[in-house]
């Protein structure tokens, strides 16, 4: 079976898009990346592998993976290479004001990027919901948007109920140990951290934690550490006042040069620039950037 990549419908200035792509053979994303929008991806069949925010998910047929805004993921094949999916893109004003003026906290997504496993009676609906939105913005019909937006927010609420549930164990022990790695970086960035005292720790080979940490998170460990004291950075940027070498120390730092120097590579702006671009925005804006 050929690749196939269906046409990428687009609505309201690209604030919303939505496409069908299967694939056949391993593929992966070269590097990590993040966005400004919301994404959902719906696995219809085969399976990948998906990493987010430190945890690593295997996503079976049926399965959603919700990305919250600049949430760094990638995704790889797994042991079954044969995939096709339907990724959904849109930005938080797209269905505004309507379906999030409600009650419902239905975004950013409460439980964060994750991913969704609806039960086996449940996945037919969700699936017929998704292929409607495809419908509707291939045969455009009068009210087609009003209605793509209808049934994102049915969808959204769907997700909402079901993502108080646990999500799946994992399903390679590799994965699982990767995650707790992740975890524990999180938790420790400001400690000295190298990939022999981690490997030491969680009783690994240096040099197979490495392969290992750069195939399922498509990091290199050194650089998913960088990584993750450059998100609490901006948090302390955008949440406080304290002094840039402040919060440069605050983050494992020890040479203000070199932590500008990071800063700018992985945001394109200084420190100073990032704050006073960042500062003015509102609780909710705040949360998405720097969770």
């Amino acid at each position: 079976m050929p690749d196939i990549f269906g046409p990428k419908y687009y609505l309201e200035n690209e604030s919303f898009s939505i496409q069908l792509m299967r694939r056949k053979g391993y593929s992966s994303m070269s590097t990590p990346h993040a966005h400004a929008f919301y994404e959902l991806y719906y696995l219809r069949k085969g399976e990948r592998v998906y990493f987010i925010n430190g945890k690593v998910y295997t996503v079976k047929s049926g399965d959603i993976i919700v990305i919250n805004p600049h949430d760094v993921h990638r995704t790889t094949s797994s042991t079954i290479p044969e995939f096709e999916r339907i990724l959904i893109n849109f930005t938080h004003d797209f269905i505004q004001p309507g379906i999030l003026s409600s009650d419902l906290p239905l975004l950013p997504f409460q439980h964060g990027s994750q991913l969704i496993r609806f039960p086996l009676e449940e996945q037919p609906n969700t699936e017929q919901l998704i292929f409607e939105m495809l419908r509707e913005c291939k045969k455009k019909q009068t009210g087609y948007t009003l209605y793509v937006k209808a049934l994102l927010s049915k969808l959204l609420i769907q997700i909402y109920r079901q993502s108080f549930h646990a999500p799946p164990e994992y399903d390679h022990p590799m994965h699982e140990k990767v995650s707790e790695i992740a975890t524990y970086l999180h938790q420790h960035y400001l400690e000295e951290l190298t990939l022999k005292n981690i490997a030491e720790q969680f009783y690994i080979s240096p040099s197979y934690l490495s392969r290992t940490f750069k195939k399922v998170t498509g990091f290199y460990f050194s650089e998913y550490v960088q990584a993750v004291r450059m998100r609490e950075a901006r948090r302390q940027l955008i949440e406080s006042d304290e002094k840039v070498l402040t919060i440069a120390e605050n983050v494992g730092f020890h040479s203000i040069a070199h932590f500008n120097k990071v800063f700018k590579k992985m945001t394109g702006v200084s420190p100073m620039q990032f704050r006073k671009q960042n500062k003015h925005l509102s609780y909710e804006e705040q949360k998405l950037f720097v969770e």
